[in-house]
């Protein structure tokens, strides 16, 4: 069985680190990838830029995805892997400090799996992230990618 693996695309240091700490210290076996920005992302899922020659059948079983970033923003990723067959149906969780009921809305209407605003305490934020990688990656049965994108839904 393959590791699984976690796509973290967020451009904030202290955030990433204390994501990363909360998955070590709830014992989450997860291959964690950082994309630092938007078009690090994409160069991630779709094999280009620093990522070419990437298996792309090793598709990440969660995309964590911050809005605010440079560069390329978290909608404009969300945009994308929604409009390509091979990554239509990757589940992407929102997990941005924004709170805006415009971002939130725009998120689930552009097809985001959840939003989920990021805790200021440190204990609520490792909770959280507990519980994002539980249901993803033990609970939640991911889509046959292969079989949907030859067709087969």
């Amino acid at each position: 069985m393959k590791e699984k693996t976690i796509l973290l695309v967020d451009d904030n240091e202290h955030d990433v680190f204390l994501i990363q700490r909360a998955l070590k210290k709830s014992n989450m076996v997860a291959q964690v990838v950082v994309a630092w920005d938007g078009d690090e992302a994409l160069d991630y899922l779709f094999g280009t830029g620093k990522y070419a020659g990437r298996n792309l059948n090793d598709t990440p079983e969660l995309t964590l995805l911050d809005l605010k970033m440079p560069r390329v923003n978290g909608f404009e990723v969300l945009k994308r892997v929604r409009a390509d067959l091979r990554t239509k149906y990757l589940p992407v969780v929102i997990l941005t400090a924004s709170k805006e009921e415009v971002d939130i809305a725009n998120s689930y209407a552009m097809g985001a799996n959840a939003y989920v605003g990021k805790p200021v305490d440190f204990d609520e934020f490792a909770e959280a992230v507990y519980r994002l990688g539980l249901f993803w990656l033990d609970i939640n049965e991911s889509p046959p990618i292969k079989q949907m994108e030859e067709g087969h839904e």
